[in-house]
């Protein structure tokens, strides 16, 4: 199906540009910018974007048509420029959660936006920033820092392209642009398994870990050392000690049928996860692309051998029930094969094998064991077969050269024949349920917890030096009045060419401040101090080396100065201090003390997370310092308190005990 976004007629398309999905934002296609993010999402509008002749409130928008290779759809990208100035709302609740509350408030902010699929020949609406619809809607601040905020792909939201295809264009976008740090809550599910667990114990990393997306900081205090434990605790788990510490017998099937299906030996559960999700993927790769390629070959097949499938004999003897060990199996295996090698082309009878054998190993009940055990094995390149002789009725072995497309394709056969994709979710969503969230281990469970308070991840792309002829450093201001002890903020990006000047590399630094900075705007440099003492007329070039980091001081930056536009944590300095640990917004719902005004959990604090915040709380830290102080007098458990002691606020004394505990 094509959607062509070419017949919408309330819209101006005569100079639209069309890029390749999967080429778009490659190296040279069609831009290569090699300045800072502020820089090249101005070149990137100018060369690769068409603005439309409308707004979306008071924002400017811009719009690219990319169109699929393989598929043949076309979809649009918007990017929409939002001022910070003449937003609703300036302020980044995405930054606060993502540990840059110190970050000053950058001045515009672009989002990059692929509606859903109904809404592509259509303008986009007031309120589109809020929707959590979107095919892709990702969020990027002027100085380089940003917010991946959701992603819709096949069976996410979009009937055309996978959420793989999404989040490679997205990395593109921010790969190209020179984004500096994309952050991202991964709340991800899918057939209502959490993504994050599912795959952190399957490969150790989140879904969005194929594209660098790593640990930055979790919830309830988790830090990155107790989540890569929790990591490794729930991956290690042994799967012959949870068959046998379950009764239930339907997680022994599942770990037994797995097994038999993989030719390698699944030792811990995210062995067999990793397994049965790439088995998946390929179930559904071969349904849609290979199998009927594969007919021609299997209709060629005699009906016996179609649905034979042809194992490496290690790999069966490490899973039979044997009193034997596998590697006594392998030797008497290794023995047949040598006698069938002699008479490859008639093969032998079963009788004749086994005496054969016999002047080699002297056990005739591990010789017939192994002989059972061999049709359609793999033995040092050989494929072992066993027929009866359709004129002699004897049964008899032979040998069959090793034919890797005849492999493939039994295999294949068999797996798209016993395995659906479907089939395949549910016995995950089983094995999930059972043995990660059921589990009777408190070992397991707090693992399991803490993996699942583990929301935020990040990339970073570090600065790379360009082979150009350009100087490039990464520059702070020191202001010369600071309202509160916070976090440096982060440096910017300053480009200038190799032979500029102090003074035009003192330039650059004050232009690069005021485009970014709502609170740089008056800044006045007048010093670098890695330079100081320098003609301002001396060039750079061999006085500091590229990629240095500079500090400049001057004047017009005033922090103590009330502004909502200082931080984006905004002007108000509050202290996170919980219990569990947390010293900072993690993104969960938390409330503070109406006494000591510090912030903490919700669910730190007794209240679930459905239930209402009591309109007067008092945290446990106040009430041990009040209960101190209280009357020795006790009525029905609960101390008294002196009129003196109990804040305006509160009605009674009794109201204060029953909010307080």
């Amino acid at each position: 199906m094509i959607r062509d976004c070419t017949n919408c007629k309330k819209r101006k398309m005569k100079s639209a540009k069309y890029y390749g999905l999967q080429s778009f934002l490659q190296p040279g296609c069609p831009i290569s910018p090699s300045g800072p993010f502020r820089d090249n999402v101005r070149v990137f509008l100018q060369e690769c974007c068409q603005i439309e002749d409308y707004c979306v409130e008071g924002m400017q928008i811009w719009c690219t048509f990319l169109f699929h290779e393989n598929r043949g759809f076309v979809l649009p990208i918007y990017t929409i420029e939002e001022c910070v100035r003449n937003s609703i709302q300036p302020l980044c609740d995405y930054c606060r959660c993502s540990g840059w509350s110190h970050h000053f408030v950058s001045k515009r902010k672009y989002h990059f936006i692929i509606p859903t699929d109904n809404e592509w020949n259509k303008p986009i609406d007031n309120g589109v920033l809020d929707l959590q619809t979107h095919v892709l809607h990702g969020l990027i601040h002027c100085h380089g820092f940003g917010h991946l905020l959701c992603i819709n792909g096949i069976e996410g939201g979009s009937s055309f392209i996978y959420g793989r295809e999404v989040m490679d264009l997205w990395d593109r976008i921010c790969t190209s642009l020179h984004s500096r740090q994309i952050s991202i809550v991964d709340t991800s599910k899918k057939k209502q398994m959490d993504l994050r667990l599912l795959y952190g114990v399957s490969y150790g990393h989140t879904w969005f870990g194929r594209w660098d997306y790593r640990f930055c900081h979790g919830s309830f205090g988790v830090m990155k050392d107790k989540y890569e434990q929790a990591l490794e605790t729930l991956s290690s788990q042994d799967l012959d000690l949870i068959i046998h510490n379950m009764k239930n017998r339907s997680i022994k099937k599942l770990i037994c049928k797995y097994r038999d299906s993989s030719d390698t030996h699944l030792v811990t559960i995210r062995d067999l996860f990793r397994f049965m999700l790439n088995l998946k993927f390929q179930t559904l790769q071969m349904t849609n692309n290979s199998v009927s390629s594969l007919k021609p070959r299997v209709n060629q097949m005699n009906k016996k051998e179609k649905h034979a499938r042809c194992r490496k004999f290690p790999n069966l003897a490490a899973k039979l029930d044997s009193r034997w060990h596998a590697r006594r199996l392998e030797d008497v295996a290794n023995v047949v094969v040598n006698a069938l090698k002699d008479k490859k082309k008639c093969g032998m009878s079963r009788q004749e094998v086994r005496d054969t054998a016999r002047l080699h190993i002297g056990d005739t009940g591990l010789i017939d064991y192994v002989l059972k055990s061999m049709n359609n094995v793999i033995v040092q390149g050989y494929v072992v077969r066993r027929a009866v002789n359709s004129y002699t009725g004897v049964l008899e072995y032979s040998l069959q050269e090793l034919n890797q497309d005849e492999e493939s394709v039994d295999r294949v056969d068999s797996v798209v024949t016993r395995y659906t994709e479907s089939d395949i979710y549910k016995d995950v969503a089983y094995l999930y349920q059972h043995v990660l969230l059921d589990s009777d281990s408190e070992t397991v469970e707090c693992a399991v917890r803490t993996i699942l308070g583990s929301k935020n991840f990040t990339k970073e792309w570090p600065f790379n030096d360009d082979d150009d002829e350009f100087l490039r450093f990464i520059c702070r201001v020191i202001p010369l009045a600071t309202a509160e002890s916070r976090k440096s903020s982060v440096g910017e990006l300053v480009v200038v060419p190799l032979h500029a000047t102090i003074r035009e590399l003192k330039a650059a630094s004050e232009t690069a401040m005021h485009d970014t900075y709502c609170v740089m705007e008056k800044l006045k440099v007048r010093e670098i101090v890695e330079l100081e003492g320098l003609d301002d007329d001396e060039v750079i070039f061999g006085t500091i080396e590229s990629w240095s980091e500079i500090r400049v001081s001057g004047f017009g930056v005033d922090l103590l100065t009330a502004s909502d536009l200082n931080y984006e944590g905004g002007a108000d300095n509050w202290v996170v201090n919980c219990k569990c640990g947390a010293r900072d917004d993690d993104g969960e719902r938390m409330m503070a003390c109406d006494l000591c005004e510090v912030w903490q959990h919700t669910r730190c604090s007794g209240i679930d997370d459905g239930e209402v915040v009591p309109p007067l709380f008092v945290c446990y830290r106040c009430c041990d310092s009040i209960g101190a102080q209280t009357h020795p007098k006790q009525a029905d458990g609960l101390g008294f308190i002196d009129w003196m002691m109990v804040p305006v606020v509160m009605d009674t004394p009794f109201d204060f005990l029953v909010h307080g505990r």
